[in-house]
C-alpha cells in the first residue's frame, strides 16, 4: 500500500501550520514562550486523525528498531493504559449529563506523558510531530472558545491572531477521507477514527486493520473492529460536515481563557 501522495499533501498542510506558528511568534515574541527543552505540551491529551496516525506510525517504523523501538513501545503501552482510565472517567461524566465544555476543561487539566518523550525530555520524532504539537504555544479556538498555553504570556482581553481548530480538524478529516477512498475497505466510517499517539504507535496499519478486500466488496462492516483506540470526542450538537472555507489562520480575538 502506497500512501505517499496523501502523506505528501499532509506534509504540505503541516508546512502551512508551521508558517502560521512562525507568523504569530514573529508578531508576538514576548507572548510565545515555546523554546528548546520545554515539554509542557508533551503531557497534553489529544487525538490524531487517521492520516496523522498512519503517517506517524510509518515514520516510527522507519526510524526505530531493536531496543530503541521496544523502549518506545513500552512507554506507549503505559501511556495507553493511563489514557484508558481517563477515558472511562470521561464516559461516565458524559453519561451523567455533564456539559461537553466542562468535561473538555477537565481533560485539558489531565496529564499523560507522551510515549515519544525520551529520558532526556526530547521528542523522538520531533520532525514528524502531529499538528496539535505544532500549534500548542499560540492562541487557538474551538467552538467559539479561545485557549492559550498556560505558560504563554498572551494577555486576556487583548486581540491576537487565533487558529481556528475546527478548520484544522476539517482539513485533516478530508485528508483521512481521501486516504480511505484510495483503498478498497470493508469498514464503514474509517475516516472518523481518532486515536492517541500511544495507539498510533502500537497499531499495525496493515491490510487486516484497514479491512482491505478484493473485488467489489467494500463498506460492509462498522469500523469498531479497527483497533480499539481511545478517543476523546465528547458529543455536542450534531452539525453537517462541510469543507472548511479558506485557510486555517482565522484571525479573530481570543476570549482570554487559558488551559
Amino acid at each position: 500500500m502506497d500512501f505517499s501522495d496523501i502523506f505528501a499533501r499532509y506534509e504540505g498542510f503541516v508546512a502551512e501550520v508551521d508558517a502560521i506558528f512562525s507568523k504569530v511568534k514573529e508578531a508576538h515574541p514576548e507572548a510565545v514562550k515555546c523554546a528548546e527543552g520545554c515539554d509542557d505540551c508533551c503531557y497534553a491529551l489529544f487525538d490524531l486523525s487517521l492520516v496523522e496516525a498512519m503517517y506517524l506510525n510509518q515514520k516510527f517504523n522507519e526510524q526505530f528498531s531493536g531496543a530503541a523501538r521496544s523502549n518506545v513501545m513500552q512507554r506507549a503501552d503505559k501511556a495507553d493504559r493511563e489514557a484508558y482510565k481517563i477515558k472511562r472517567k470521561v464516559f461516565k461524566a458524559s453519561q451523567e449529563g455533564r456539559q461537553a465544555a466542562e468535561i473538555l476543561d477537565e481533560i485539558a487539566a489531565m496529564r499523560v506523558r507522551c510515549p515519544l518523550l525520551d529520558e532526556d525530555n526530547r521528542c523522538d520524532l520531533y520532525d514528524y510531530r502531529p499538528v496539535t504539537c505544532r500549534l500548542y504555544g499560540i492562541p487557538t479556538a474551538y467552538g467559539g472558545e479561545s485557549r492559550t498555553c498556560g505558560l504563554s504570556d498572551f494577555k486576556p482581553g487583548d486581540s491576537y491572531p487565533t487558529v481556528n481548530m475546527e478548520q484544522v480538524h476539517e482539513r485533516l478529516y478530508n485528508l483521512s477521507r481521501e486516504l480511505v477512498a484510495s483503498i478498497n475497505t470493508k469498514h464503514v466510517g474509517m475516516e472518523e477514527i481518532l486515536v492517541p499517539v500511544s495507539m498510533a504507535l502500537m497499531n499495525k496499519y496493515d491490510e487486516d486493520y484497514l479491512g482491505i478486500v478484493e473485488g467489489a466488496e467494500s463498506q460492509e462492516s462498522d469500523c469498531g473492529s479497527c483497533g480499539g483506540g481511545h478517543t476523546w470526542e465528547v458529543k455536542g450538537p450534531e452539525k453537517e460536515r462541510h469543507a472548511a472555507p479558506g485557510g486555517i489562520g482565522d484571525l479573530r480575538p481570543p476570549s482570554g481563557d487559558e488551559e
